[in-house]
């Protein structure tokens, strides 16, 4: 993943999408560049626009949510009330362990 993150602070700040660049970035990160992962990352991104790219995957967890949730809309209401139930479970759990340090 840090090598994506590379990838994008570099296009981010304007800089050509290279080997060396990379390299500079995930050292100055205290990460050890692996040569063979930066050839496969530039090959990936070679040809792809990496801002139109940004943009579709921002607009995807906001559509992917409810099939995440259970797969159709009106699951995702059932979703969160099993979250809520979960949380107020392990509340009580807590709550309960507190009483052995009393």
């Amino acid at each position: 993943m840090e090598y994506v993150y590379a990838a994008l602070l570099l296009h981010k700040a304007g800089k050509d999408l290279k080997a060396k660049a990379l390299e500079d970035v995930l050292t100055a990160a205290g990460v050890t560049p692996d040569k063979g992962r930066v050839k496969a990352l530039l090959a990936a991104l070679d040809g792809v626009d990496i801002d139109e790219a940004l943009k579709s995957a921002a607009a995807m967890p906001v559509a992917a949510a409810p099939v995440a949730a259970g797969g159709t809309a009106e699951a995702a209401p059932a979703a969160e009330e099993k979250k809520e139930e979960e949380k107020e479970e392990e509340e009580e759990e807590v709550a309960g362990l507190g009483s052995l340090f009393g």
